[in-house]
């Protein structure tokens, strides 16, 4: 009898296990299914965002540039409202792409509206072997290694430091993909060369008209090391030279640099005597940076920007006290001659950012600090070694809604007389930008 109950026993748990598992696995395998369809290549790629801006600058009264800016309409605060799309995407087919990046804004503050379109990028590619493609069109390079400002850019627009890794307008041009990969120290070796025309209605941004410039970077990834060697030759700018670099020291520590050396470099330059002169120079500017993260999801980006084709101290000294003096005989007789003479001056580099000789530039960036939930807190600072002006911007992400992010940053400008930012048309500036990303 005992024998028939453990017989029963194990017939009844063998029933149990398969009423359990049985429907688990059948479960199991319907809802683990494989499907390649879902992992083709789609055709059509596309993506974007909308926004909107609202901004409040407090006017420094006591600034040469904000005399040259207002000297017509003089104020002690100016507010802004804005609103933007960027649609960017592409189209592929065979060995054929399309890649697109379009931008429209419109803004409006207490003096005037502006509405502006842009093409930033727009180009097609064409991969003509398992190791060369061809570009044609509007493209943005990116070259170089830095993340506010790139020395050996050669043929890109430079990027505003402040707000470094927006879209920017590329030029148009044609480019050749050479790649080849390795099986030793040296993995990779890749040349990009790039025609770039300068004609009427076509780049005319870049430099002098009427001529075809070329430019060539060669890549090598030796072991761990990004190198590149770059060059650029052409009649719309002087011939130039680069090499930078990017190497990850660990897994959370990575540097990077770069040098450009420009052997004839024309500037123009307002003289002891208040004249302007034309002086052609030898330039060599660099940059060498980092960016570390720490266990707590600290970003820090560090770089040291020397540029040599910027103004030296006493030569924005000058640029900045003939402001005043023009400022000041406005107000005397009215004759706004000498401020316009300022105004040029100022478009042909005197306001440029990052004008000056030597700077140093953080950005640090928190990611939800004390356990607060899509909340990254960050800070900016942009210090002027020279003249001993900076830049401070505090600012608060919030991404807690889906495709949503709200930002509020705040921009102080400090510095003694004379000095960049001292000058600034801004004491401060309020922003808060809401993105939808789609």
């Amino acid at each position: 009898m005992a024998a028939g109950r453990t017989r029963k026993q194990a017939a009844l748990l063998a029933v149990l296990a398969l009423s359990v598992n049985g429907p688990g696995v059948a479960a199991s395998e319907e809802e683990y299914h494989f499907d390649p369809t879902e992992f083709e290549k789609k055709s059509l790629d596309w993506g974007g965002y909308a926004e909107l801006k609202w901004e409040r600058q407090e006017i420094n009264r006591d600034g040469a540039l904000a005399a040259l800016n207002y000297y017509a309409t003089p104020r002690e605060s100016l507010e802004s409202g804005s609103a933007a799309v960027q649609f960017a995407g592409g189209f592929s087919r065979g060995t054929a792409a399309l890649r697109w990046t379009l931008q429209a804004s419109s803004a409006q503050n207490q003096l005037e509206w502006q509405d502006r379109a842009e093409v930033f990028e727009a180009y097609a590619s064409l991969k003509t072997s398992a190791h060369s493609a061809l570009d044609f069109g509007k493209k943005v390079f990116k070259w170089g290694k830095g993340y506010a400002a790139n020395p050996v850019g050669f043929i890109d627009r430079p990027k505003d430091p402040n707000n470094p890794e927006e879209a920017m307008e590329g030029y148009v041009g044609a480019g050749l993909d050479l790649v080849k990969s390795l099986d030793a120290d040296l993995k990779t070796v890749a040349l990009t060369t790039v025609a770039l025309p300068v004609w009427q209605g076509v780049n005319e941004e870049f430099g002098s008209r009427d001529n075809v410039n070329l430019a060539a970077k060669l890549s090598l990834l030796y072991k761990d090391t990004d190198i590149d060697f770059l060059w650029y030759a052409g009649n719309s700018r002087t011939p130039r030279y680069g090499i930078d670099f990017a190497r990850n020291l660990a897994a959370h520590f990575e540097i990077h640099g770069e040098l450009a050396h420009i052997p004839r470099q024309k500037q123009r330059l307002l003289t002891e005597a208040r004249t302007v002169a034309t002086q052609t120079t030898s330039d060599t500017s660099y940059l060498l940076g980092f960016r570390y993260l720490t266990e707590t999801d600290l970003t820090a980006i560090v770089e040291f920007y020397h540029n040599g084709d910027g103004y030296t101290e006493p030569e924005s000294e000058r640029f900045f006290a003939l402001a005043e003096s023009g400022h000041q005989q406005f107000l005397a007789t009215g004759d706004a001659s000498l401020l316009g003479q300022v105004a040029a001056l100022a478009q042909q580099g005197y306001s440029q950012p990052l004008g000056g000789r030597n700077y140093l530039y953080a950005r640090l960036s928190q990611k939800e600090p004390f356990d607060i939930l899509y909340l990254t807190p960050g800070l900016t600072a942009i210090l002027n070694l020279g003249d001993k002006s900076c830049s401070l911007s505090p600012e608060l992400v919030y991404t807690g809604f889906t495709n949503w992010e709200l930002r509020l940053r705040f921009t102080m400008l400090v510095g003694p007389e004379f000095s960049e930012y001292g000058e600034k048309p801004q004491a401060n500036r309020l922003e808060a930008r809401l993105r939808y990303f789609f």
